[in-house]
């Protein structure tokens, strides 16, 4: 069978640790933490397994129920773990279907004790069909528990213990199924939109360099052919043109500088994406604010603070050696009137808090729209931990 592409928004999906019901894992880790969770369930196995040892059942009997069983499991283990793919429906069905024969036929020849199969047989529908079809095949399975348990001795005993079991059971397995779907669905819908941003952006810049130049470039050329046209005879003339295409190309070098540097000028939200993917791609467990503060903040200003926060991130990722890295944006209120404070803090070895050329930068642009900054140890002792604390007004820089 041909392995189809993995998209990425679920390989990020799998990074996060998540194995997908329905689908075999892809590594190692997945397949380990699949295993153990499956593994758990496989517990409620112990009444039929107990039934067989000290129900007094016949040689023979416990022969073929022990045969019977060890099927039953390994079926439901790999419609669970194994991969269900939309063309083998009529193959999980068909499944679905002897699993419940073969529940019956044990629960009426061995005992009540027999009937928790049925919940194992609504939960592999719940895992390997898709909603559509699970949405009657957990109703089914229960319906059927319940139909058995008439049928067997005293099977009423053990009938309301397990209704609900399999019937929530069922229905929990396609609920975490469609929610991981939607997982999926919602961050492919999210690689889209910043995929169309980027084109945006790529579109934006393309128009308004094209504002900046075309005219200036399309006027050097103009002039630069009539100063070759009036070279030979009037040498006056052609070296005003050649004037004239100086000061147009020094204008065009000075929009083109003024474009770029707006283009480059860091932002909070923009800082605020890039630390999360820094930290997260250093192993490193990354909090940070949920929305960036309502307030406005002048282009300096916020400049000065995204370059803080940037500063302050890639010295937790370089140098800090820690595990967990915490950034704040808090709105205060002092005697000089609003601040916002950006505090980031991690619990990496610390520091001697002797400001380095990174640090000496960031103070002298935040004080240039009148802001401070203070970094240092966390701990008394210097030796744990790291904060770093920027300030701003909120309002234009004197």
């Amino acid at each position: 069978m041909t392995r189809t592409k993995t998209s990425p928004a679920v390989a990020q999906l799998q990074s996060d640790g998540l194995a997908r019901i329905g689908l075999p894992p892809e590594n190692r880790r997945q397949a380990v933490v699949k295993s153990l969770w499956i593994g758990i369930w496989l517990f409620y196995f112990s009444a039929p397994v107990t039934d067989l040892v000290s129900g007094g059942h016949s040689t023979l009997a416990v022969v073929f129920a022990s045969l019977g069983l060890a099927v039953f499991v390994g079926w439901y283990l790999t419609l669970v773990f194994r991969t269900v793919r939309q063309f083998e429906q009529r193959r999980v069905l068909i499944s679905l279907a002897v699993m419940s024969s073969m529940a019956a036929l044990l629960c009426l020849c061995m005992g009540r004790e027999w009937l928790v199969l049925f919940v194992y047989v609504s939960v592999s529908a719940g895992a390997a069909l898709p909603g559509r079809l699970s949405r009657w095949a957990v109703p089914g399975a229960t319906a059927l528990l319940a139909l058995t348990a008439t049928a067997v001795e005293q099977g009423g005993d053990y009938l309301a213990g397990l209704l609900v079991p399999a019937f929530l059971g069922g229905f929990a397995m396609v609920g975490i199924r469609q929610m991981i779907a939607t997982t999926v669905e919602l961050r492919e819908a999210r690689a889209t939109v910043a995929q169309l941003a980027a084109n945006e952006e790529r579109l934006r810049m393309a128009r308004d360099l094209h504002d900046l130049l075309g005219h200036s470039l399309s006027l050097i050329t103009l002039k630069s052919e009539l100063a070759g046209r009036m070279l030979p005879e009037h040498p006056d003339r052609a070296a005003q043109q050649i004037a004239d295409i100086e000061q147009v190309s020094r204008q065009a070098l000075t929009d083109v500088r003024e474009a770029v540097s707006g283009y480059r000028r860091p932002t909070l939200p923009g800082e605020l994406a890039g630390a999360r993917t820094a930290l997260t791609a250093a192993g490193v467990a990354a909090d940070l604010p949920a929305a960036e503060p309502e307030e406005e903040l002048p282009e300096e200003t916020e400049s000065a603070l995204a370059y803080a926060l940037r500063e302050a991130v890639t010295n937790v990722v370089r140098h800090s050696g820690a595990t967990r890295c915490t950034v704040r944006l808090t709105v205060r209120q002092t005697l000089a009137g609003p601040v916002l404070e950006l505090t980031v803090t991690d619990d990496g070895k610390g520091g001697s808090g002797v400001p380095g050329n990174g640090l000496t930068g960031l103070t002298e642009r935040l004080e240039g729209v009148d802001g401070t900054l203070t970094a240092g140890p966390v701990s008394p002792t210097g030796n744990r931990g790291f904060r770093l604390t920027a300030r701003v007004p909120l309002g234009s820089p004197s």
